[in-house]
């Protein structure tokens, strides 16, 4: 059961590491023009 925690832990890391990217990315298309401004995820 320990085995199965540790890799729930490293799976949820990475989703907070990839949501963490994922504003960046969107925060650099808004200052190039790419995306409008009052973009919203949905």
């Amino acid at each position: 059961m320990d085995g199965l925690a540790a890799a729930a832990f490293c799976f949820g890391l990475v989703g907070v590491v990839a949501l963490v990217r994922l504003e960046k990315l969107i925060k650099t298309l808004k200052e190039k023009g790419v995306l409008e401004q009052d973009y919203k995820e949905e």
